[in-house]
């Protein structure tokens, strides 16, 4: 089933009454969420609260028990990760899906190898040269600066990995309509400097016409790159609001569980 878009307007992804049921345990309980093209959201909450799970349903490694997925307006159903790359949707996870012992380049275009012409090509060999050329071109675009293109990624600093990780991701999905990234903590475990260039990136990408969804517990990141935060706390949605206009404290409040759900039905009067 498949529906077109109605407006301009349209979310790049729309999550609508999603649920997830593990027997009798409801992880997820009528999340309705979305994200714009060009739009950061920050995905917050307490662990436990739903983020990795609802993180996993909008990049197909979980099918929800109910609730619909809409991209640019049209509705999937993602039964497996490759359904949601397909429509898209790239996942950087927080242990990055690096292959260490490669150079920059061929992580850069890992599965979507540039071959060779002629006969080499038709046998599988790999156009080195010209990877490192379209890789060289993709981080200019981004304005991204890391070390050389035959730099193998285990020689790299934490933070120069993260930045391959994001790059690689924004390649695949910065297309003729523009894509979503899912950011599971990325910068967890970056110094101050590192953490800086990660957000500088993000904040391009964004610009760049990507939406984006972080899941993080680092609030200095949040309010430094996101134009919106959601907050989950026991796998319902408590809190949707401009990261511009949301008082710290209130954050806090909602992720503990201290300060009620802006959502709650009114009393009855």
């Amino acid at each position: 089933m498949t529906t077109t878009p109605s407006s301009t307007g349209t979310p790049a992804l729309q999550l609508s009454n999603i649920e997830m049921h593990y027997g009798f345990v409801r992880a997820l309980d009528g999340i309705d969420m979305h994200v714009n093209p060009g739009e950061v959201v920050a995905l917050l909450g307490d662990n436990g609260a739903g983020k990795s799970t609802l993180l996993k349903v909008m990049s197909g490694a979980h099918k929800p028990s109910h609730g619909s997925i809409r991209v640019h307006g049209t509705e999937h159903s993602f039964s497996a990760p490759s359904d949601a790359s397909s429509a898209g949707i790239q996942m950087v996870y927080q242990d990055l899906a690096l292959v260490e012992p490669q150079d920059i380049s061929t992580n850069l275009n890992m599965g979507q190898e540039t071959l060779r012409r002629g006969p080499l090509g038709w046998l599988g060999f790999v156009d080195r040269k010209a990877m490192r050329r379209s890789s060289e071109a993709e981080l200019d675009r981004l304005g991204v600066r890391t070390a050389p293109m035959t730099r193998p990624v285990e020689m790299l600093s934490g933070g120069q990995r993260q930045v391959v990780a994001l790059a690689r991701s924004a390649i695949r999905v910065n297309g003729e309509s523009q894509g979503i990234l899912l950011l599971d903590e990325p910068t967890a475990a970056l110094g101050y400097e590192q953490t800086k260039n990660v957000e500088a990136l993000i904040r391009r990408m964004a610009d760049a016409g990507i939406a984006i969804v972080i899941v993080t517990h680092d609030l200095p990141l949040c309010y430094e790159v996101a134009d919106r935060i959601v907050i989950l706390n026991r796998g319902k949605k408590v809190a949707d609001v401009p990261a511009a206009t949301t008082d710290r404290d209130h954050v806090v409040g909602w992720i503990t569980g201290s300060r009620a759900s802006m959502f709650d039905a009114a009393p009855a009067r």
